[in-house]
């Protein structure tokens, strides 16, 4: 028997436009759960549970058959969720691997399943028609740092054809000797040609490519300890190779660091598109592509915000829309937030955190890879605390291009 904080840590939530998800699952189905009604949201669109049996989850991409794909953090597990009947809802979870290192980041990709530990990135091939007998995962690179704090990794495909990684720095700040943390690294599908794509990027765990211009736009979590308001978490904006976005010198694009500011001036950095909350701890970020959201959401950006550990009120926990206008990120911002059991509208941090935060990280070393199949028809516990992530609405299958699940974002 699962415990009631077992149950809050295996939910996946859709949230859809009636009748149709913008994800491509066609319509979500069952009675609501009492506490997602809680959940404000704007006219039009509803929340319901799409998978109960995912302890840990994280990271999502969608494969081009319509499985779910989900990677997780303590659990050490990789899941797959299929909707066989088409009903909107999946009918089965599917331990795909197990005994892995922080497996948060998931890609898809040409039929094969990119998974990201802390140290090094998995592929295993032709997972759609084998995810009750996975093959043995082909090791693509085992050359990143094996640092844990904030080792794990969000991955995607860029518009290029390359794998994007980051690595984090393995500090609150500091300046490592090692001159691959704090980037945005990127390599070609075989784990050839290893590059930096970004410096100055603390701790990055989603990013997205604009549908036009096919430039790359990332969230990027700020120090801690310089005060509950100070500095903001960023959304950035890298148009091309080799930019420096300021840390450890600068946060924000004008707060100076108390330790390194005087090495380097905020000017010499790209300042951030958009500024969003202090501590806010945004964990993935996605274009909206898809055609069932109002027309206002297309081309806009959806941010989950996993929300504030050490903040004295407490911030985020919410999903954040960001408009643009053409380059410029238009300074407004919508949220939607839970009435109760989400703060820092009311409840608990920490049952705030076990709400879903899904989309990418990292590990290492795999013990065991095995794959058991499992019904997740078990009732829906009504105090479940439920996950989120973004997705879009194209059906490229892959964590940058297609819809991976998770739940949508503002009004």
């Amino acid at each position: 028997m699962r415990t009631k904080r077992e149950a809050r840590k295996s939910s996946l939530v859709l949230l859809g436009l009636l009748p149709l998800l913008a994800f491509g699952f066609i319509r979500l189905t069952g009675r609501p759960d009492p506490r997602l009604d809680l959940i404000e949201l704007p006219p039009g669109f509803v929340i319901e549970i799409y998978a109960s049996d995912v302890p840990g989850a994280r990271s999502l991409a969608l494969g081009p058959d319509g499985t779910v794909f989900v990677g997780s953090m303590k659990p050490g597990k990789v899941y797959a969720l299929t909707d066989r009947d088409g009903t909107g809802r999946a009918d089965e979870s599917i331990t795909i691997a197990s005994g892995l290192n922080v497996p948060n980041g998931v890609a898809f990709r040409d039929g094969a399943l990119y998974v990201a530990e802390t140290s090094r990135v998995l592929r295993f091939d032709d997972i759609g028609t084998h995810l009750t007998d996975p093959p043995d995962p082909i090791v693509v690179n085992d050359g990143f740092p094996t640092e844990r704090l904030h080792g794990w990794k969000f991955i995607a495909f860029g518009p290029d054809g390359m794998l994007y990684i980051p690595v984090g720095a393995p500090c609150n700040v500091c300046e490592p000797e090692d001159e691959r943390f704090a980037t945005i690294m990127r390599m070609n599908p075989d784990g050839s040609r290893v590059e930096v794509f970004a410096r100055g990027v603390r701790n990055s765990v989603g990013f997205d490519w604009h549908p036009e211009t096919g430039e790359l736009w990332f969230t990027d979590n700020g120090r801690d300890r310089l005060g509950d308001d100070r500095p903001p978490d960023e959304l950035n904006h890298a148009p091309r190779a080799s930019l420096h976005f300021g840390f450890p010198y600068c946060h924000g694009g004008d707060i100076p660091d108390p330790s390194y500011g005087t090495e380097r001036a905020c000017k010499e950095f790209t300042p951030p598109a958009r500024r969003l909350g202090p501590h806010v701890a945004s964990i993935g970020m996605r274009f909206y592509t898809g055609s069932s959201f109002p027309e206002k959401y297309r081309n806009g950006i959806f941010i989950a915000e996993h929300g504030s550990w050490n903040r004295s009120e407490k911030i985020g926990y919410r999903v954040t829309f960001v408009e643009l206008d053409g380059d410029e990120a238009i300074p407004t911002a919508r949220y939607w937030c839970r009435t109760t059991g989400w703060a820092p509208c009311t409840g608990s941090a920490t049952e705030a955190r076990e709400l879903g935060t899904a989309i990418g990280r990292a590990s290492r070393q795999p013990r065991s890879i095995q794959a058991r199949a499992a019904a997740s028809g078990r009732p829906i516990p009504s105090q479940a605390a439920y996950r989120r992530s973004l997705a879009r609405g194209s059906g490229s299958g892959s964590t940058s291009g297609g819809t991976s699940i998770s739940p949508s974002p503002v009004g």
